[in-house]
């Protein structure tokens, strides 16, 4: 049985917390085996906090899960500009960035800061301003959640442009471009209602977290607002190579939030947008690899392998239309978005029907999300990255004008005993 943790701080830093006693900024830093980048964040951290907020009391919380590299100790060497607290811990839980941001909000609540915001360790391209973009709105501007807008690469972010936006805006009603991007800010309030939730042990401490905290401030009523915080440099992957896993994961974690908050996304209608702020986001990113043949190979293998459970799953229009589009060659390829749309929704709701082998149903799936990314590549291959992203926006329209359909199918009970055997075998 694993153990149960029921606070993500160990003796050290609660001492050192107390030491501290109250502060007005902290800034956190999840952090696993990132010695090649730590100093530089942790160093555009202090300087952004030095030369917007030298006049309030801001500490840096290093919250590490084991690094086996020389992360830690590069951080507790790194010098920070005077004035400022640093603190440098393992956290105590199960292995993941919500273990990290546990502690993060932990530190938050006992401080009783005014402001948290929380950057990522590997980030190569954060400048000082992220500081102030990201806090100025809580402190300043009276929101309670800030979440990240990027210039991204058009074949960057795949799943948030194919899945993970639409969700959030169709679902929820509120259109934040990257719920997942990994870089935030907070209010004392959020952090405290964050830490009152029963996640700690399981999927979401492990790797739900950023979408987890996205949902939960808007179900929880908060202003949320985003900050334009220009091109994010981090390694990119490509698509066919490392993204079904990721997939999975964040499939897998807001179709659950789905279900626990059924409740309040019924009852939306249509969609808002949410206040930007922050720098300017015109750069055109450097461009992603891709390849884009090796994703139309993994659908039309994923067609043939899974074929049978694809036509159980899914309603006859989109199975007949995923049949029509799979003997196409990768340069004709393109998966109707209508189709892509109705898939989607489809896949959430069998989900929740589905009381077994979640996880892998997910799996099998994989090759249809690959085929979508094959097909928004053929569609945006000579556009801009910019240009690509009015193709992102009529995409997040289609999923808004069809959540009657995800309503349908959602409130559709059917019997699924071969799908279990299926799954189970």
């Amino acid at each position: 049985m694993p153990k149960h943790f029921d606070t993500a701080i160990r003796a050290h830093l609660q001492k050192r917390l107390e030491e501290i006693r109250q502060a007005d900024i902290l800034v956190g830093i999840p952090c696993f085996n990132n010695e090649e980048t730590i100093t530089h964040v942790m160093q555009m951290v202090s300087h952004g906090l030095f030369e917007h907020y030298r006049d309030v009391r801001a500490v840096i919380l290093v919250a590490d899960g084991g690094s086996t590299d020389d992360s830690r100790d590069l951080a507790r060497d790194f010098e920070i500009r005077p004035w400022q607290e640093k603190v440098v811990t393992i956290y105590r839980g199960i292995g993941g960035k919500g273990s990290a941001l546990r502690a993060i909000f932990e530190a938050a609540h006992r401080l009783n800061v005014l402001a948290c915001a929380c950057v990522d360790a590997d980030l190569r391209s954060i400048r000082p301003d992220w500081v102030h973009y990201l806090l100025d709105p809580v402190l300043e501007r009276g929101f309670e959640f800030v979440a990240p807008v990027y210039s991204r690469h058009k074949y960057d972010g795949t799943i948030t442009n194919n899945i993970v936006y639409n969700l959030v805006r169709a679902v929820y009603g509120k259109r934040i471009r990257q719920p997942i991007g990994g870089d935030f800010a907070f209010s004392r309030r959020l952090a405290r209602h964050y830490l009152e939730q029963d996640v700690w042990e399981g999927d979401i401490a492990r790797f739900g977290i950023d979408i987890w905290m996205t949902l939960n401030a808007v179900v929880e009523g908060a202003r949320i607002c985003q900050a334009s915080l220009g091109i994010k440099v981090h390694d990119a992957k490509d698509p066919a190579e490392a993204l079904g896993p990721m997939f999975r994961q964040v499939c897998g974690t807001i179709f659950s939030l789905m279900e626990q908050q059924e409740a309040f996304w019924k009852g939306v209608q249509g969609s808002e947008a949410v206040p930007t702020f922050g720098g300017p986001n015109a750069e055109e990113p450097k461009p992603v690899v891709v390849d884009q043949p090796r994703m139309v190979r993994e659908f039309q293998d994923g067609a043939r392998l899974f074929g049978p459970l694809y036509r159980s799953v899914f309603s006859p229009a989109v199975w007949q239309s995923l049949e029509a589009v799979a003997g196409l060659p990768p340069e004709e390829f393109r998966i109707p978005l209508e189709t892509w749309v109705k898939l989607v929704y489809e896949l959430a709701a069998k989900y929740h029907h589905l009381r077994d082998h979640r996880m892998k149903l997910l799996g099998i799936m994989t090759p249809l999300y690959l085929g979508r990314v094959a097909s928004f590549i053929n569609e945006t291959r000579d556009m801009t990255s910019t240009e690509a992203e009015a193709v992102v926006e009529e995409q997040a329209q289609v999923f808004e004008g069809l959540k009657p359909y995800l309503l349908e199918a959602w409130n559709h009970q059917e019997p699924s005993d071969h799908h279990r055997e299926n799954l189970g075998a």
